[in-house]
């Protein structure tokens, strides 16, 4: 799946073939099982990502899939291992060549839309809830987005590890907001009143995927000593070409933020921004987040599947809102 041009439209795509990639030194060639879509592949369709390719394109952050090829100097993987990957780009496509490095491995009995679901949006939860926030049991923690891809894997890591969590989402999913255990209130308007209500003295940890003012509310919501992640930025009312405009707003908060609490004025307060980076953590992070899965701890969310022909369909259904979890591409 091609893309030609960073104008919004997901007509921009469109269905290509040509030879099967072959594995290069240190790198192995995986056949698809599923790709993920997210917003990072909206922000890149209109020219907002903050890290676009050169065009033309394979968009795509995100797979699980079977190795059929190693490369030399390739080291503890052959071709038949189930393997995950977040290679940022590439992914929508039926095979790939990513480098060894970056591979993570899959157990056999995990379904690859519900394993692709934790690839990058699951080790973003558990890195968030365990390595940026650090949250203890018995702590109150408020989520932006409950229900969405992160959102939802987060909310049911915390409420498990015995954090309490006030979860934001459109009314007609806050059923989903109380199945996953967290306490619902209303993204659309009196948010901040809405979560003081349930934590009057404020709350332990805020993870926000909207940035703006969104991140002002939250960092004003956390309680002494709290911290605020934020993981990505609305780019809506940005043009297309202006990367990196949408996030400066957050990073120039957080930056101040950090000097203020440097000088002891935020009362312990942390600002942080997470971005989610393959690697030795990512691998024993995903690892954990399947054994979880395994334990019936963690069911991830699909909100649908689609087949590489209606990739358009697909990323109009994240653009218009309303996805409970992960929508994924079965090449």
């Amino acid at each position: 799946m091609v893309l030609g041009a960073f104008d919004g439209d997901p007509a921009s795509l469109s269905l290509g073939h040509g030879p099967r990639p072959t594995a290069g030194r240190g790198r192995v060639v995986v056949r698809v099982e599923a790709a993920g879509i997210s917003y990072a592949e909206v922000q890149l369709l209109r020219g907002l990502h903050p890290f676009p390719p050169r065009l033309p394109a394979v968009p795509g952050y995100d797979l699980v899939g079977r190795v059929v090829e190693v490369g030399a100097g390739v080291r503890g993987w052959a071709p038949g291992d189930r393997v995950a990957a977040m290679p940022r780009s590439g992914s929508w496509q039926e095979f790939v060549e990513v480098p060894a490095a970056i591979l993570a491995a899959v157990p056999e009995d995990v379904d690859a839309a519900r394993a692709v679901a934790l690839v990058c949006n699951g080790v973003t939860a558990y890195q968030m809830a365990h390595r940026s926030a650090r949250l203890r049991p018995g702590q109150t923690a408020f989520v932006q987005g409950a229900t969405g891809g992160v959102g939802s894997v987060l909310t049911r890591l915390l409420v498990h590890h015995g954090v309490r969590v006030i979860g934001s989402a459109h009314p007609a999913r806050h059923e989903v907001v109380r199945a996953l255990g967290a306490e619902p209130v209303d993204y659309r308007s009196g948010v901040a009143d809405a979560v003081r209500a349930l934590a009057p003295g404020g709350v332990d940890a805020v993870f926000d995927h909207i940035g703006g003012e969104s991140v002002s509310t939250g960092w004003r919501l956390l309680a002494p000593g709290g911290t605020l992640v934020s993981f990505d930025s609305s780019v809506d009312g940005f043009r297309s070409g202006q990367w990196f405009r949408p996030h400066l707003p957050v990073l120039r908060k957080v930056l101040g933020w950090g000097v203020a609490k440097a000088l002891g004025l935020t009362r312990g307060r942390t600002a942080k921004t997470y971005y989610v980076r393959p690697g030795e953590r990512f691998r024993a992070d995903i690892a954990a987040l399947f054994e979880l899965v395994a334990a019936g701890v963690l069911d991830p969310a699909v909100h649908a599947r689609y087949p590489l022909e209606r990739v358009g369909e697909a990323v109009r259904t994240l653009m218009a809102g309303g996805v409970v979890g992960k929508l994924v591409l079965e090449p």
